[in-house]
C-alpha cells in the first residue's frame, strides 16, 4: 500500500516546511517502522526521537494527524482509518508534527526543557521528613500500592504537555503531567507533606487552578494517566480545607455549585457579584464589572430576571449526592 508522508521539518528559529515521501508500507507498520524506514532508505537526515519501540519510554512522541500521539504504539491503518481515508482513491496521506507547546530543536524533536522545570516544581517525590527516618523500609499494603497503579503508568512523553490549551496561553500552568504527578504524591502513603503540597498546588493559575477543563489531555494520553481526573481529585481536596472567601478560584467552584443548586442553571448576574465582588466586599472587583454591564444593557444582554429550570429538586439531589461520596462539604449559599 503507497502512502505519502507529510512531514513538517524545521529547524531552530526558522519556518517550517512541509516535505512529503512515498512510501510502500503495511497496514500493520507502525508511524514508528515507517519513519526509521524513510531516514534509512530516503533521507537520512531526518530527525526524531526514538528508543524502545514498545510503548515503554515515551520517546518518540509526536503530532500524528493533528494528535499528539507516540510513533510505536499508532499504525498505519488505524490512522488511515482516522481520516477515513483508507478506501479513498486518492492516496492517503499521514502528517507528522513536532509535539507543541515547547520550542523545535529539528524537525520532529522538540526542546522539553519547561516540561521538566514544571515537572520539578511539583516535586515528585516522598517529602524529606519521610525520608528522614532512619533504617527503616517505606513499607505500604497492597491495597496503598494500588492507589498509585494509574498515576504511576505515566511514561513522561510530553503528549498531554504538548496539547494543553491552558499551558498553550499560560506559560506560567505547571501542566497536567506535573498535577497527575502531584495527584501520585498526595495519594502516597508514605508522604507526610500534603498540607504543604495543597497550598503549593492551589497557587492561581500556576497550579489546578490554571485548567481549563479542556480534556485534550485525557485524549491523547497513551497510558490511561487520564491527567484531567487528577487534576479534579485535587481540586476536591483543596476545596474541602477553603473557604469561599479565600480566592477568586475557590468562589468559582463553591459559587457555580451552589447556584446551580438552587436553581437548576446558574444565575449570572448573582455570580458576577459572588464571585468577583466576593459578596459585595471587594470595592475594586464591583467597580469592574460595571463597564461590562452597560455594554451589555447597551446590547439588551444584561439578564434583567432569573427563571429557575425544572426539575430542581433531581439537580440538587445529584449535586449533594456527589459532594457526599467525596466527602466535600457543603454551604447553603456558598457564603464562607
Amino acid at each position: 500500500m503507497q502512502v505519502l508522508f507529510k512531514v513538517i521539518r524545521q529547524k531552530n528559529n526558522s519556518p517550517p516546511r512541509v516535505q512529503t515521501y512515498s512510501l510502500d508500507v503495511e497496514p500493520e507498520n507502525t508511524i514508528l517502522d515507517c519513519l526509521n524506514r524513510i531516514k534509512w532508505e530516503l533521507d537520512g537526515s531526518l530527525t526524531f526521537r526514538k528508543n524502545c519501540r514498545n510503548v515503554i519510554c515515551g520517546s518518540c512522541a509526536m503530532r500524528i494527524n493533528g494528535r499528539s500521539a507516540l510513533a510505536c504504539k499508532e499504525n498505519v491503518s488505524s490512522e488511515l482509518t482516522r481520516r477515513q481515508q483508507q478506501l479513498s482513491s486518492k492516496t492517503p496521506e499521514i502528517i507528522v508534527a513536532p509535539m507543541g507547546n515547547m520550542p523545535v530543536i529539528k524537525d520532529l524533536i522538540v526542546d522539553m526543557t519547561s516540561f521538566w522545570q514544571h515537572l520539578e516544581a511539583v516535586e515528585p517525590y516522598i517529602s524529606t521528613s519521610s525520608r528522614a527516618i532512619p533504617e527503616r523500609e517505606f513499607l505500604q499494603t497492597p491495597q496503598e500500592r494500588a492507589q498509585l497503579n494509574q498515576t504511576g503508568n505515566c511514561i513522561m512523553c510530553g503528549a498531554c504537555y504538548s496539547e494543553c490549551n491552558a499551558r498553550e496561553v499560560n506559560p506560567d500552568f505547571v501542566g497536567p503531567h506535573a498535577l497527575a504527578k502531584a495527584q501520585r504524591m498526595l495519594i502516597d502513603s508514605r508522604d507526610r507533606a500534603t498540607k504543604v503540597r495543597l497550598e503549593k498546588y492551589n497557587q492561581g493559575t500556576k497550579g489546578v487552578w490554571g485548567c481549563t477543563r479542556c480534556y485534550m489531555c485525557d485524549a491523547v494520553c497513551p497510558m490511561g494517566v487520564a491527567p484531567m481526573e487528577q487534576i479534579s481529585q485535587i481540586k476536591q481536596q483543596i476545596l474541602k480545607g477553603k473557604e469561599a472567601s479565600e480566592s477568586r478560584s475557590i468562589r468559582h467552584r463553591k459559587v457555580l455549585v451552589n447556584l446551580v443548586k438552587q436553581g437548576g442553571w446558574i444565575d449570572e448576574r448573582q455570580f458576577a457579584l459572588m464571585v468577583v465582588g466576593n459578596y459585595f466586599r471587594d470595592l475594586q472587583g464591583l467597580l469592574g464589572l460595571v463597564p461590562l454591564g452597560l455594554h451589555m444593557l447597551c446590547r439588551g444582554k444584561f439578564p434583567l430576571g432569573f427563571k429557575p429550570s425544572e426539575g430542581i429538586s433531581q439537580v440538587r439531589g445529584l449535586i449533594e449526592s456527589v459532594q457526599q461520596a467525596s466527602g466535600e462539604l457543603t454551604q447553603t449559599q456558598g457564603e464562607p
